[in-house]
């Protein structure tokens, strides 16, 4: 159980800026192409973007399809490839959330996929140097050549607006096709690259989900951690996914137990709730004379609204 001091503690004011932002949506839906119930019985699969690793529910209406298997959907660039992650049982989504697959992957496609590979990466170092050459304060992330359109994506990280246009006439004069410039949060920039949080692990976004909820300073604080944002935010600058992950852990387990400042009746004797270390899953009392006892968390249960302590019951 992390204590506070003064040294970690910022205000949330200041802190907000470590939170998420609005994240737009990575493919077309059916509810885009005008669709508006799918039938309860479709398929549905889990897909992964491999050049950003966004991840999305999609259907297939025709063969069922096999983990790894690459197939086409149309995203918000243009159709492009997307590997099959594996299949989605459970309550059907909306049509909002998921996305429609047009074919499977041909050999052709993937031969054009590795190529396309090679070239991101002559593009990357063009366009790199020249944001030197138009000093622009921008850090090129990602570069993709879309599959079925004659169009390259730049993805590129900043603080502050750009001005690219002149950029964009000098790749156009380069790689004679249509270029498109898009900004993006620090977040993505860790899901796009990946690379090792502060567990010792891959990324979250990165290896597991990118799909999470907004991660808040409310969860930082309902875990009891320090909030100083070097320990509580990941490499990317924003708050850890962790936080997200295990936040359920915590509320549930802080309404199955009593709160801190709680009295309790024990041996006659009025005792204060004054530590509750949900991971230990112990609980700390004190008197007001400074006698202190420590239970396990297993020893307390609540009748009609008060709680109390069960000597013998078992952990």
């Amino acid at each position: 159980m992390s204590n506070y001091n003064d040294d970690d503690i910022i205000e949330d004011d200041d802190i907000s800026a470590f939170e998420d932002e609005p994240k737009q949506r990575a493919v077309i839906t059916g509810a885009d192409a005008g669709i508006e119930s799918i039938a309860p019985d479709t398929p549905i699969y889990r897909l992964r973007l491999l050049y950003s690793h966004e991840t999305f529910l999609a259907v297939y209406r025709e063969d069922s399809l096999i983990s790894n298997a690459m197939v086409i959907v149309p995203t918000r660039y243009g159709r492009d490839l997307a590997q099959v992650i594996g299949s989605v049982k459970g309550k059907l989504p909306p049509v909002s959330e998921i996305a429609w697959i047009v074919r499977t992957a041909t050999p052709e496609d993937l031969e054009k996929s590795c190529k396309n590979h090679k070239l991101e990466k002559e593009a990357f170092d063009i366009c790199k140097q020249k944001i030197e050459n138009h000093k622009l304060e921008m850090k090129l992330v990602l570069v993709h050549y879309l599959l079925e359109e004659p169009k390259i994506l730049f993805f590129f990280t900043a603080e502050n607006r750009v001005d690219f246009r002149e950029l964009v006439k000098d790749l156009v004069s380069v790689f004679k096709m249509r270029i498109e410039l898009r900004q993006i949060g620090v977040r993505d920039e860790a899901r796009v690259i990946g690379g090792l949080g502060v567990c010792g692990r891959c990324y979250c976004c990165h290896c597991v989900s990118d799909k999470l909820k907004p991660v808040s300073i409310k969860m930082a604080k309902d875990q009891k951690l320090s909030l100083n944002s070097v320990k509580i935010s990941g490499p990317c600058g924003r708050l850890l996914c962790c936080l997200f992950y295990e936040y359920g852990f915590y509320s549930e387990q802080q309404r199955n137990l009593p709160q801190e400042g709680m009295r309790i009746n024990y041996n006659s004797e009025t005792w204060k709730v004054a530590e509750v270390n949900l991971v230990a899953g112990q609980i700390k009392l004190c008197t007001e004379d400074g006698r202190a006892m420590t239970f396990p968390a297993s020893q307390f249960e609540r009748v009609d609204n008060y709680w109390r302590i069960v000597k013998n019951k078992a952990d």
